[in-house]
């Protein structure tokens, strides 16, 4: 498997062929000297719309006014990530609320729990998380969620706190088949990412997707982070970028036995519906 430079292959499925990277984190720093590039290399290789994701209100509020720039290309989300929930005060649920006025904000997040570095306290971290399915109930907003090394605790809030038909996405999943299926019992969709390209520690994803319906799938990039580690030619930087996603969905058809090409369209299909984005 191998992914063609979008720049020598700007539509390999098609000039109308798109689909949605539903979590790519665009204010990051690494691409703050050619960020533009970055989103029309993108775009030529027919990912669009993209989310950029709000990991605190600070990067929230950049996500949402640079979404702005690009109407129907770019759309924001807007929480506080785990590793931020220590950073939170009294104004920090008005000022989601305030982004989630604007057009650009489609979901509530990046919000949950993170066990494997604790950068913020436990008990920080889930007072943070209830509060913000809290406010993407009040707001009837989807919500973008994180968890790491905290299942159990994350299942049982999300048990506990988010109606049932509030609509959440596990963003960035790479944890066991029991997880995986107690998230799908409790109507989770799943985001994937280039983690599914990794023949180290990927390999037992490659066998997950299989189990989630296509209608609860979509794909992301995580960009500038979890390059497909199976990238032909790789990148100078290592940096992964959004132009990347049809390389994901590639390695996701080839893991569930369906073309690319449906691959697409049905989490782009998923992705509009769960988003609400044209």
């Amino acid at each position: 498997m191998s992914f063609s430079n979008p720049d020598q292959n700007r539509h390999p499925y098609g000039p109308t062929r798109q689909t949605i990277d539903i979590g790519l984190n665009l204010m990051h720093r690494s691409f703050g000297s050619d960020r533009e590039e970055v989103v029309q290399a993108a775009i030529e290789a027919g990912v669009s719309p993209m989310i950029i994701t709000g990991t605190s209100v600070r990067s929230s509020e950049a996500a949402a006014d640079y979404a702005r720039r690009y109407p129907g290309r770019l759309y924001a989300t807007a929480g506080v990530h785990p590793h931020d929930a220590k950073s939170c005060g009294e104004s920090t649920l008005q000022s989601l609320r305030d982004l989630a006025a604007g057009g650009q904000v489609v979901a509530i997040g990046e919000c949950g729990l993170d066990y494997n570095r604790n950068f913020s306290p436990r008990d920080i971290q889930l007072e943070w998380f209830a509060k913000q399915i809290e406010l993407a109930e009040e707001l009837d907003m989807p919500l973008f969620l994180h968890e790491r090394d905290a299942h159990e605790d994350f299942a049982t809030i999300i048990r506990r706190v988010k109606p049932a038909e509030l609509p959440a996405v596990v963003h960035c999943f790479t944890g066991t088949e029991d997880e995986l299926r107690a998230y799908l019992d409790m109507g989770l969709h799943i985001g994937i990412t280039g983690w599914i390209c990794d023949e180290r520690r990927g390999k037992h994803l490659r066998e997950l997707v299989r189990l989630i319906p296509p209608d609860r799938l979509m794909i992301e990039t995580d960009a500038p982070f979890l390059t497909p580690r199976d990238l032909v030619p790789k990148p100078k930087d290592g940096r992964n970028e959004p132009a990347y996603l049809p390389h994901i969905a590639r390695a996701v058809a080839e893991c569930t036995g369906r073309s690319a090409a449906a691959v697409m369209e049905q989490t782009t299909e998923t992705a509009r519906r769960f988003f609400d984005i044209e």
